[in-house]
């Protein structure tokens, strides 16, 4: 009976704690409890969390600031170079610019120019003599100057010949007689001509190339990435040297304009820097009609002693008789080129390697003067015929009423003045107008709307065909097409 009891009793012991377990107030003490667990975890994990983002920062910061140490010692060492070596040029009168060929420079450097002595002991500043010691070399040079004697009987169609055979055999460099004629034509519209195409295509030789041909050696200028203004190209006035920092550039533009010779100037990879920053000054000016009025800011103002065909405003009269030869690529590392400079230039594409072959050629001693007379004298024998330009018209309206571009005053001009100087080279009439309307009308539809250019496609084609003949305009229909691949 005890036992019975006993079991009873725990029995209802047992109830009572299991309904005070599972009672409301129970059930409530278990959820405040869980709940504190929750807000403790999350408690936990914020903190863990903002300490493991302040161990971050902690180290991004000490990391910045080694960087920013490397860096500072990486200037410092920079500065430190910089300022030897202005102290050692100090010693000499010009500093020897980093482009172009420098044997010029040299040469006027190695007539009489002080220089460090043995000891390694620092010259003292600039005290006497010009600033601009190479310019006043050349004074010195042409103060008895003899005109050489220049071969002014050669025709635009010979000079392309021979110039073209001359390449072959002397240099073992081949081109296309069309490629050249399109050079030289190039030369009659403007001083600024842009050489594109694949590399190893001879952008650069068919420069350098023309050169040894006049027997004046082209000046090539390596652009370089960092280049923003003019004095990139021209040099600029050393304050603390109290010198003039002349470039080659600069040397052979004072050089050309004391003789007759034709001058070429190489902007070697001429879209690596922003053509508009640091040629911004040029394209002004070569914009200027009259030739007179092309005057390029040097210095402030004119010394006594300064070269003298500088101006007494500090300006240097640019040479009519020098042309610039842009190479262009287009890839990752270049800038595209704008169409204010394209509409400037003449642009020649040389997209292809010509069959080499044998020939016998002699380099010419041309003037400037003489060319010049050619393509004026070409222009007047080989205007445009009414029938093409009653053609350019109708295309002009097409355009606009297509595509919105119209040719302008300055494309009818270089027209007008690249047309009959390709014939007189040995072209024809439709070629040379093929050519220029591809390069200066037709280039610009890569700016249009792509999905509407390819539309118009085969009904542009179609109307060159019409306006032209069948296939007479080649060049301007090859753009077309390659436009709309490109879509």
């Amino acid at each position: 009976m005890a036992n019975l009891i006993s079991a009873f009793s725990f029995a209802e012991f047992m109830g009572e704690v299991w309904d005070a377990l599972t009672s409301k107030t129970a059930l409530i003490v278990y959820a405040a409890i869980i709940l504190v667990l929750i807000l403790f975890l999350v408690i936990r994990v914020i903190v863990n969390e903002h300490r493991r983002v302040e161990e971050i920062q902690e180290n991004d910061a000490r990391r910045q600031e080694v960087h920013e140490n490397e860096q500072l010692e990486t200037v410092r060492a920079e500065l430190d170079k910089k300022m030897n070596k202005i102290s050692l040029d100090v010693a000499a009168v010009k500093r020897s610019v980093s482009y172009g060929p420098l044997s010029v420079a040299s040469a006027a450097l190695s007539k009489g120019a002080p220089a460090q002595g043995d000891s390694g002991e620092d010259v003292e500043v600039n005290e006497g003599g010009s600033r601009f010691y190479m310019l006043t070399e050349i004074d010195k040079e042409y103060e008895n100057y003899k005109k050489p004697d220049y071969d002014d009987e050669i025709s635009l169609k010979e000079l392309c010949e021979q110039f073209r055979n001359f390449s072959a055999s002397k240099l073992k460099l081949y081109y296309d007689i069309e490629d050249i004629r399109r050079f030289i034509g190039a030369l009659a519209v403007t001083k600024l001509i842009i050489l594109q195409g694949m590399s190893g295509t001879g952008k650069t030789s068919l420069a350098y190339a023309f050169g040894e041909f006049l027997e004046n050696k082209t000046v090539v200028v390596p652009i370089q990435p960092m280049w923003k203004e003019r004095t990139d190209l021209v040099g600029y006035y050393n304050e603390f040297t109290k010198r003039f920092n002349e470039t080659t550039l600069l040397y052979k533009m004072y050089e050309a304009n004391n003789n007759e010779d034709i001058y070429i100037t190489v902007l070697d990879e001429m879209n690596i820097a922003r053509v508009e920053y640091y040629f911004a000054e040029f394209l002004s000016l070569l914009e200027i009609p009259n030739p007179d009025g092309r005057n390029l800011d040097v210095v402030a103002d004119r010394w006594s002693d300064d070269p003298k065909l500088l101006q007494h405003n500090g300006k240097l009269r640019l040479p009519t008789n020098m042309w610039f030869v842009g190479t262009a690529n287009n890839d990752d590392s270049t800038f595209s080129i704008s169409d204010k400079v394209y509409d400037r230039a003449m642009v020649l594409n040389l997209d292809k390697k010509a069959t080499p072959f044998e020939a016998v050629g002699n380099p010419k001693k041309i003037s400037s003067t003489h060319l010049e007379e050619l393509m004026a004298k070409a222009q007047r024998e080989y205007d445009l015929s009414d029938r093409n330009l009653r053609r350019i018209k109708k295309l002009d309206e097409y355009m606009i009423k297509t595509f919105h571009i119209t040719f302008g005053n300055r494309i009818m001009k270089q027209i007008r003045c690249y047309v009959p100087v390709l014939v007189a080279c040995g072209g024809t009439e439709l070629e040379a107008l093929d050519d220029i309307l591809a390069r200066k009308v037709f280039r610009k539809l890569e700016s249009k709307n792509p999905v509407h250019v390819k539309q118009m496609a085969d009904g542009v084609c179609a109307y060159l065909d019409e306006l032209f003949g069948e296939d007479k305009l080649p060049l301007c229909k090859e753009t077309i097409r390659l436009i709309e691949q490109n879509v």
